[in-house]
């Protein structure tokens, strides 16, 4: 399923700073993990994310690091700051909220409730 725009204007940042928590990690890496770690819900390209990533550190929430991998080639590697921890949790429990809002419209259903099955039974 591909995310609109819209959404994924939404979702992406506080994704990428969620991320961020378990480490620093290079652009690629978080490509590769968003893509994995959401079934390519919020699967983004190098050249989506890389624009995020510099409006993140604009506003103090990641910072940069140029590390030499294991390959002996540079990276730029990007972690929370303690500005980005604080966006973090507030975006969390913003998103739970509207989470919580939607399941109780119906837009979304509970994963821990078993649907009903057709037919009745």
């Amino acid at each position: 399923m591909r995310i609109e725009r819209e959404l994924m204007r939404g979702a992406g940042p506080v994704a990428v700073l969620k991320l961020l928590e378990s480490g620093a990690k290079y652009g690629y890496e978080l490509v590769e993990q968003l893509t994995a770690e959401t079934n390519g819900v919020l699967e983004v390209g190098q050249s989506t994310l890389y624009p995020l990533l510099y409006n993140l550190e604009s506003q103090g929430l990641i910072k940069p690091q140029w590390q030499q991998a294991d390959s002996g080639r540079q990276r730029k590697y990007y972690s929370l700051t303690g500005k980005g921890k604080k966006r973090l949790s507030r975006d969390s429990k913003q998103w739970q909220a509207v989470s919580e809002a939607m399941l109780r419209l119906g837009v979304i259903s509970d994963p821990h409730i078993e649907p009903a099955l057709e037919g009745g039974a």
